[in-house]
């Protein structure tokens, strides 16, 4: 009866677990609070939550996880409309395994609503990146990407795109429709990429193209719809994976 499993009304953040320490928890914690407002959920408890983090990766030691916090509706009637009882918190964590250097994407026939209710909300209404990325799977590919409805592009299903076009690092506007992603800020700051209003196309002119994400850190893309991109990693990516390596690796909470 829950209103995060009948109908999506919830929110949520992963974060990477290296060693039982979750990455830029204060970055995660304060994105799942503007989610839940965005959706008109109550104001989580992040003291609650961050104990909870806690309790589970002492609980489960590993050297790299997946660790899940889920913020729903809480029970509720069977139907869009919210019930009393209060929300619902679920921690959970689950095995990760180190990512490739590259990898392949594909853009799909599917867009980004960017004047939608939930653009910009991490939610669990998930549905639309599931479709997605099965198809970029049956591609051979591990990333599907959207344009929006203007034709812009915007970002992947789990995650946020970079292109170097004329030597210079962009990446898609928030008013894209896209995820304001932990990893994309991060990276932007640390590496001096500018947002800039592109095409779809700009895929297919980009000299490199890399995403980002909680667990793919910085990986470069070699292939776009199976056309190969000239540099994987090209000398910008390398830079900024290198860069968002050592300096995560100096500091956990940044």
């Amino acid at each position: 009866m829950d209103h995060g499993l009948t109908v999506g009304d919830g929110v949520f953040e992963t974060l990477k677990a290296v060693d039982g320490t979750a990455f830029a928890l204060d970055r995660h914690l304060r994105r799942l609070a503007r989610s839940a407002r965005g959706l008109g959920l109550p104001e989580p408890d992040l003291e609650e939550v961050r104990d909870a983090c806690a309790a589970v990766l002492e609980a489960n030691p590993m050297p790299l996880g997946r660790l899940r916090v889920t913020y729903t509706g809480g029970t509720s009637p069977l139907g869009s409309e919210r019930g009393d009882t209060g929300p619902t918190l679920v921690v959970a964590l689950g095995t990760a395994a180190a990512r490739p250097d590259t990898t392949a994407v594909v853009t799909v026939p599917w867009t980004r609503n960017e004047k939608g209710a939930l653009a910009g909300l991490k939610t669990t209404s998930y549905g639309e990146n599931v479709v997605a990325l099965a198809q970029a799977h049956r591609h051979g590919a591990s990333e599907a990407l959207f344009a929006n409805t203007r034709g812009r592009l915007c970002e992947g299903t789990g995650s946020n795109v970079f292109v170097v076009i004329g030597g210079k690092l962009l990446t898609p506007p928030l008013a894209s429709g896209c995820l304001a992603g932990i990893t994309r800020e991060l990276v932007a700051d640390w590496s001096g990429a500018e947002e800039a209003d592109l095409p779809l196309d700009a895929l297919q002119e980009a000299e490199e193209v890399f995403l980002t994400s909680t667990l793919r850190d910085v990986q470069s893309v070699h292939s776009v719809d199976g056309r190969p991109v000239a540099a994987a990693p090209g000398p910008v990516t390398a830079k900024a994976m290198r860069i968002f390596a050592e300096r995560a690796a100096a500091d956990v909470n940044p």
